[in-house]
């Protein structure tokens, strides 16, 4: 690709890599999705095309509601690849550990209130995860990786969304997910109405009773 010098592979993903490189003298994260072999190579190509320009315009979208997302310098449709900026920060998935329970609780909030704005713009990000949130040196928190996202304003997506980042902290931060969940959804409440937020705690509610009644069926067999 010109003018992409030295890329390191820096992580493994099932759709992408991505390569710590540098790109007319900035640094960058090119994020490249392979083929799979699996699937016809005519539609293994536009389903790279097409996921790859999806990314590009969602992080733009995401932008316009107020969430920062690394800049995109260059889309690369040929090799199904996005050139965007690296973030110069550390993941949320490094730092709520570091933290005091003050700071904890407001970067929480903080991140509510980011997914707040995703969600009353329509835009539904599909892995909220820490790993997927990057606090820059300026403070600044920006999401990452909207390779699952997508444009909709249905309830069940903001329920599945809130119900994956829930997860995601009772799996990696154990210790304070409760109090973390707690901070995101009161984050949340101060972007949407009290209305919306009920209905999307209902649904995420509703996510957790389908869990539990399908891994007791599963137990059942």
């Amino acid at each position: 690709m010109d003018g992409v010098n030295q890329p390191l592979l820096i992580k493994k993903g099932a759709e992408a890599y991505l390569f710590l490189a540098e790109w007319h003298g900035k640094k960058v994260v090119l994020k490249r999705r392979l083929p799979k072999r699996y699937r016809v190579p005519t539609l293994d190509e536009q389903i790279r095309t097409y996921r790859t320009i999806h990314e590009a315009q969602l992080m733009h979208e995401a932008k316009k509601a107020g969430v920062p997302t690394p800049t995109i310098y260059f889309v690369d449709m040929r090799d199904s690849t996005i050139i965007m900026e690296f973030i110069e920060g550390k993941q949320l998935k490094q730092l709520l550990g570091e933290i005091s329970a003050e700071n904890r609780q407001h970067l929480c909030r903080k991140v509510g209130e980011l997914i707040g704005k995703l969600h009353k713009y329509g835009i539904v990000h599909g892995d909220l995860t820490t790993s997927n949130m990057i606090q820059a040196r300026d403070g600044k928190i920006f999401f990452v990786d909207f390779g699952l996202g997508e444009k909709t304003r249905e309830l069940e997506a903001k329920g599945v969304d809130l119900h994956l980042m829930k997860r995601a902290l009772q799996s990696t931060h154990f210790k304070f997910a409760e109090e973390c969940f707690k901070s995101v959804i009161e984050g949340y409440s101060r972007v949407l109405d009290g209305e919306t937020v009920k209905n999307v705690l209902d649904k995420i509610g509703e996510i957790e009773r389908r869990g539990r009644y399908i891994a007791e069926r599963r137990n059942e067999m």
